[in-house]
């Protein structure tokens, strides 16, 4: 057996930029809402079934969705799903601050955030991705 000789280093945020992906955050954007979608699944202890009927979407497609596997869905088809767990999704708009130390022409971007309920604890946001 040979060993290579491996970098390791501190990743970012985004494990998609990281490894640069094409498209990484659209891809990165869509694994944070899958999460929110597997951790209202399983606080609610919905079984994969009960969450595709909810979707509108079969239980191997929710099986598939929750390893990974969710470049076929689009983000506003993702929102959807979010919906269809009684969440409010708000898009808000404003100006982009740019970083003051950054010499670098910057870009808008977007984020995730979900609001939860008091006493509903995290937990398994990164389960999603496993």
């Amino acid at each position: 057996m040979t060993i290579k000789d491996t970098r390791v280093r501190k990743a970012k945020t985004d494990i998609f930029a990281d490894l640069e992906l094409p498209n990484a955050k659209n891809h990165f954007l869509k694994a944070q809402i899958v999460a929110e979608l597997y951790r209202l699944t399983n606080a609610r202890r919905l079984t994969q079934q009960s969450a595709g009927d909810l979707m509108g979407i079969s239980q191997p497609e929710v099986s598939r969705l929750f390893k990974g596997h969710f470049r076929e869905y689009s983000i506003e088809r993702l929102l959807v799903f979010l919906t269809a767990f009684d969440q409010d999704v708000e898009i808000v708009t404003r100006p982009h601050r740019p970083h003051r130390r950054s010499t670098q022409k910057t870009c808008g971007r977007i984020t995730f955030k979900s609001e939860e309920p008091a006493g509903i604890k995290r937990g398994a946001r990164a389960a999603a991705l496993a």
